[in-house]
């Protein structure tokens, strides 16, 4: 097993690997920017080091940085949680070239998946089910408009190299596809570096659901349950359970065979997720996206299959055997995540701030990941997540039973956020019912 880890992220993430590197045994390495000085994750681990000022270009994202304070530690590896450098193959291929381990996929399959024209020809051929759409990136406006033609408004114009929920857009007609092409080109340019742009079938009414695989030390690619994501403002999650509510045994035995085929197709290793769009009314899906890291999802499935997915990462990348038995998986139960966002509760817009009170909620099947607590400050620097309050349990009905009450007790103040949200949506008869999908937040405002 690796002796000692580098956690190249922040806040929640890098104090939820630290805990388990710490239980395993491993020497647990925080780096963190000048902003994030007083946070626990910087407390909690077992060395730490200031790596830049606030700006991620200078601290977070800055690769030099990083592995400069892995060769002073003496870290023996890296894993870069999830965002900042998790998907960067340069990174990763770096980190390898150095000596040190990478706690993810190789560089190879993050450059494969990383481009969603590429990784949509790469599912195609692997005869993972995707949707209607380009198989190039359209050239130019003409080659836009000429391509949704064919596909059929209303359609998704897509950065190619986007990610997260951004760099997407919808057009219901010609003249919105024009306006939005030349959107999201630019979008795309300027935050990705590439205004690769392709077309897609676009579903007005539509569920996201996710498999988690984990491709293991010795070749095999084993799917562990899927996750359900609909519940979004921005194409950004708020809410994902597993199992999906949406999902009968037939629909799950294709879509977990369907993602132990995408993994195959690039040979995985290591943690990811393959996401896809359900249509509600025919059950048919579509692969949308493969993340080639660890989710912020994560612990819903932790929770059904009994595994701590962090570790299995670390047995991955030293090369054992995981815990578990791949061929005796076997999910039980029901978990669901609610992400605790610094963000207003009604139009969603980030309210950094001073962290006056923060009191987590207790009780059988709940677990809060927190980035902050009491005296903090809650940066614009960073993404606006403060904690994630997961609940688990024996049945959905009992899982939201508890989510109700766990939401109630958790107290913040200082900076906005919207746990408010939650205990509206937690009354919701849409939500409660099971039967949502991704318009369901819009719905509600």
């Amino acid at each position: 097993m690796i002796e000692s880890l580098l956690v190249a992220n922040r806040g929640e993430i890098a104090r939820r690997i630290i805990r388990t590197a710490k239980r395993l045994g491993i020497r647990a390495i925080a780096v963190y920017s000048e902003a994030d000085a007083d946070l626990p994750f910087v407390a909690e681990a077992d060395e730490a080091v200031l790596i830049g000022p606030p700006n991620p270009a200078q601290s977070y994202r800055n690769a030099e940085a990083i592995l400069a304070a892995a060769k002073s530690t003496g870290a023996q590896a890296i894993h870069p949680g999830y965002g900042f450098l998790s998907e960067n193959a340069e990174f990763a291929r770096t980190v390898e070239s150095s000596g040190l381990i990478w706690v993810g996929p190789d560089a190879d399959a993050i450059t494969a998946m990383g481009d969603k024209i590429n990784a949509r020809n790469l599912m195609a051929a692997a005869g993972v089910p995707v949707a209607p759409g380009t198989t190039d990136p359209a050239a130019d406006l003409d080659a836009a408009v000429t391509a949704a033609a064919e596909i059929g408004y209303p359609v998704m114009v897509k950065a190619a190299a986007g990610g997260g929920g951004m760099g997407m857009g919808v057009a219901v007609d010609e003249a919105a596809l024009r306006t939005e092409y030349d959107k999201v080109r630019a979008f795309a340019e300027r935050m990705f570096g590439d205004g690769s742009v392709l077309i897609e079938r676009y579903f007005p009414r539509v569920r996201h659901v996710e498999v988690q695989i984990l491709g293991l030390a010795d070749g095999r690619v084993v799917a562990l349950g899927e996750r359900e994501c609909s519940v979004q403002r921005r194409n950004q999650k708020l809410v994902e359970e597993s199992p999906s509510p949406a999902v009968s045994p037939e629909l799950r035995s294709r879509l977990l065979a369907a993602a132990v085929r995408a993994g195959e197709a690039v040979s995985y290793r290591n943690a990811g997720t393959v996401e896809c769009l359900l249509d509600p009314e025919t059950n048919e899906f579509f692969f949308l996206e493969m993340n080639t890291r660890l989710q912020v999802e994560h612990p819903v499935t932790e929770y059904v299959y009994g595994i701590d997915l962090v570790e299995e990462q670390l047995r991955v990348a030293s090369g054992l055997a995981p815990t578990f038995d791949p061929d005796a998986l076997t999910p039980s139960g029901h978990a669901v995540e609610l992400r605790i966002n610094a963000e207003d509760p009604k139009r969603f817009l980030p309210g950094p701030g001073v962290v006056r009170t923060w009191v987590e909620p207790t009780g059988e099947g709940v677990r809060v990941d927190s980035g902050y607590t009491e005296g903090n400050t809650v940066t614009p620097f960073y993404d606006s997540l403060l904690a994630k309050l997961i609940i688990s349990g024996a049945t959905r009905d009992e899982v939201l039973e508890r989510a109700k009450a766990a939401v109630a007790a958790f107290q913040i103040e200082g900076p906005k956020n919207n746990v408010p949200f939650f205990a509206e949506l937690l009354t919701n008869e849409e939500f409660l019912s099971g039967a949502y999908d991704t318009g369901i937040v819009s719905r509600m405002r």
